[in-house]
């Protein structure tokens, strides 16, 4: 029993550093050039309390090579002074505006996101977080690859910014996910939502694939809004495709534990389902295939644990490495899972405490987005320009 199990985890293992190395070759990484078209493109950017990083963030937008867009800030009710630090670093291309306040049966991102929705004019609508820093040609670039890969979703995966512990153990750990676990070909090719994938820090629609599938409002209440619109890109025959940043595109997540351990237990707890129970499981799966191995040095099966332990560090250095984080912190491989352990215990509490609470706001967890058939009818957002 204990051989089969050995020789179980290992195969796993052999299989996440497989599709690394695979998945290279299906998520090509950003570079700078320009489109042959050149579409009016709205972008859009949901902010709360975002003072601290909005101004340079708009500042970096316009800023851009590319020239043919609007941006449109939305202050979702905020405490702070967002809007009016968007609106200083903005010029004649940008709108701040009011955000109307959160209907019933709304996460509040999703809801600012279709209130800006409404707003926008651009037969391209790009989503993109108030703290998601930008290259002066990434517009271009990421206008250039959509039309050499037509798609209808095209999502990017910014290089992730770390500066604390934290930060630097944790957050490259979406990059580990997304190149070992998903196989990206299915993403593109198969018609199973199961496999779809999207990041919110960077999301270009055409508008017609977005009306389509009937845009935030059919993830209205969703915690996990990025991945669920990409599931409904797939259902829907759509074409979805990925793209690594390549520091064309970046983003500071958090800034420290706290904001860790809080930003991604928010989420976690959705990417199973909403399942306790799937959540313990793959806990308990992570801890074998990463922890377990060394304990087994202090065995008679240690050349097992060797062979695991050099699997998992070379797996999680590879993503690294692609993703431009530092390959030197794969080494501490088991102190990022047990730092998602905790993560994942905080996820727990919160389930039977009332749910995730981000930014002033307690989110509600649900197991599957529910379509919400028309946005709560009310006057357009208030311009503070």
């Amino acid at each position: 029993m204990t051989t089969y199990l050995l020789v179980s985890a290992t195969i796993v293992l052999v299989t996440f550093a497989c599709l690394t190395v695979v998945n290279r070759w299906f998520l090509p990484r950003l570079r700078p050039q320009e489109p042959a078209e050149r579409p009016f493109v709205s972008i859009l950017i949901p902010a709360r309390n975002e003072a601290a990083v909005i101004a340079q963030t708009v500042t970096s937008l316009t800023q851009q090579t590319y020239t043919n867009f609007e941006l449109i800030v939305l202050d979702d009710q905020s405490s702070d002074n967002t809007a009016e630090r968007a609106r200083q670093a903005g010029d004649e291309r940008v709108r701040v505006l009011l955000g109307r306040p959160l209907p019933p049966g709304w996460a509040g991102k999703n809801w600012a996101c279709w209130q800006l929705s409404q707003e926008a004019r651009g037969g391209f609508l790009l989503f993109t977080d108030a703290d998601t820093r930008w290259q002066p040609q990434a517009l271009a670039a990421l206008l250039a690859h959509q039309q050499a890969v037509e798609a209808d979703l095209l999502t990017i995966w910014p290089t992730q910014i770390t500066h604390t512990w934290a930060e630097r153990l944790v957050v490259p750990l979406m990059s580990f996910v997304i190149m070992g676990y998903l196989p990206i070909f299915m993403t593109y090719y198969s018609p199973f939502a199961i496999f779809a994938a999207a990041n919110g820090q960077c999301m270009l629609w055409k508008r017609s694939a977005y009306e389509q599938v009937g845009g935030h409002r059919t993830v209205a209440p969703s915690v996990l809004d990025d991945v669920n619109l990409a599931r409904a890109v797939k259902r829907h025959g759509l074409r979805l495709r990925m793209a690594e940043g390549n520091a064309l595109i970046a983003c500071r997540m958090y800034d420290s534990w706290p904001a860790v351990r809080d930003g991604f237990a928010k989420n976690i707890l959705a990417g199973y389902g909403g399942s306790v129970v799937l959540l313990l499981l793959a806990a308990v799966l992570h801890f074998a295939l990463f922890l377990l191995p060394w304990a087994l040095l202090l065995t008679p099966n240690y050349p097992w644990g060797v062979a695991m332990i050099a699997l998992g560090i070379s797996a999680r250095a590879l993503s690294a490495a692609y993703s431009r984080q530092r390959v030197r912190d794969a080494l501490l491989l088991p102190v990022s899972v047990l730092l998602m352990q905790r993560i994942a215990l905080h996820a727990i509490y919160w389930q039977f405490t009332g749910g995730p609470r981000w930014k002033g706001r307690t989110l509600r967890q649900t197991k599957e987005p529910t379509w919400v058939k028309e946005a709560p009818s009310s006057s357009a957002p208030a311009s503070v320009d």
